[in-house]
């Protein structure tokens, strides 16, 4: 008898066409992430299930929490951690519209950066100028160890790495500045890899596996979409979950300034990423096209063969759910723990998968024609 809570079921019951395999891509963005974890809930309840998940910093937290827990566990294990998150935070009465909701924000976050995150990171005794060199205190301002007890609290790494979720994390090896996937397909993961994924320096201090130091992914791309495409070996339905958008208004304060910069610099490289690996796509498509136009007799032409095996892919179909930030969130958004804060980023990450579900014609049509292309569904 099959399994009531298949893939294969759940697919047939889903609220829009799905190919093979669906996979979820997560950016790094601190305490946005809750955001991807609204945005997960919301597939969950869409019965749009997960086969493979990808994430760089917060991304690969939420990534392990997914991959980590078996599917009716998968959400409330999401609820628990930014439960957590956001605990220690007091939560003040809004004044004073956007000018007042942007001071409790920066409030907020000046008491983040003064006392930590409990379960994530804490300050270190002492400032990294008077600790030991190549301590790991003289490499950081805070120290990240709680954040392995919170894992493991939360994460079955057996089903993690054994279970039918594929899940892949991003980080960088400090000496050589190489970029690496540590992939549950490929090598066993356990908290070190995800906190690798997410040691942002100054703020956190490197993690070290297997006698190497790892920082925080985002410093070379903020998001796995490559790995997920370089790894498709069926057709594929990406949602890509951003945390920071390439389009906004003009700053008008200093802390404008920050939030904007930042935007900037994760999400230009998001796009980039995007816009090449969907123009390779596209250029492929066209190639085997061609191909198809030549004669019989040409097909067994060792050029034509090899150009063949070059262009030869899966279709993707890639979902880009984007999180545009409040007219008073600064440039302190992704460390701004507050309970109120959290709930409306997983309130918008729900309300990103509904937008989109409700308009996915195309993404539908794309999806049984068989081609490739890249959707940004949410109104502007």
């Amino acid at each position: 008898m099959a399994d009531i809570d298949s893939p294969a079921l759940r697919r047939r019951k889903a609220s829009m066409p799905l190919p093979d395999k669906v996979a979820l891509v997560l950016q790094g963005g601190g305490a946005l992430g809750s955001y991807q974890a609204g945005v997960y809930q919301a597939l969950d309840a869409a019965n749009i299930a997960v086969d493979q998940v990808a994430g760089i910093s917060i991304g690969a937290v939420n990534a392990a929490l997914i991959a980590g827990n078996p599917p009716e566990l998968r959400v409330k294990a999401l609820r628990t951690f930014w439960d957590r998150m956001s605990a220690a935070l007091p939560t003040f009465p809004i004044w004073g519209g956007d000018l007042g909701r942007e001071w409790l924000h920066e409030a907020s976050a000046m008491f983040v950066a003064a006392f930590g995150v409990p379960g994530f990171f804490k300050p270190n005794m002492l400032p990294p100028a008077m600790a030991w060199p190549g301590s790991m205190q003289a490499l950081s301002l805070y120290d990240s160890g709680q954040l392995a007890k919170t894992l493991d609290d939360l994460v079955d790494w057996d089903l993690l790495n054994d279970g039918p979720v594929g899940c892949a994390v991003g980080a960088v090896e400090i000496e050589s500045g190489n970029f690496h996937y540590f992939d549950n397909r490929k090598e066993r993961l356990d908290a070190r890899h995800i906190m690798a994924s997410g040691a942002l320096p100054p703020g956190l201090p490197p993690i070290e596996i297997d006698g190497k130091l790892w920082w925080d992914g985002g410093l070379v791309s903020n998001t796995p979409l490559s790995h997920v495409l370089d790894t498709q070996d069926a057709e594929l339905l990406v949602f890509q979950v951003d945390l920071f958008s390439a389009s906004a208004a003009r700053p008008r304060t200093i802390m404008d300034v920050i939030a904007r910069e930042k935007e900037i610099r994760f999400s230009s490289r998001t796009r980039q990423i995007s816009d090449q690996l969907v123009k390779l796509r596209t250029e492929r498509e066209a190639i085997r096209r061609v191909l198809k136009k030549l004669p019989e007799a040409m097909h067994n032409d060792p050029d034509v063969a090899r150009l063949t095996e070059m262009a030869r892919e899966f279709p993707v179909n890639i979902v880009q759910l984007i999180y545009r930030a409040n007219a008073w969130e600064g440039g302190a958004r992704d460390y701004e723990f507050s309970a109120r804060t959290m709930q409306e980023h997983w309130a918008a990450g729900e309300a990103a998968v509904a937008e989109t579900i409700g308009h996915s014609e195309l993404v539908a049509q794309n999806i049984l024609d068989g081609k490739t292309a890249a959707f940004d569904l949410m109104p502007r």
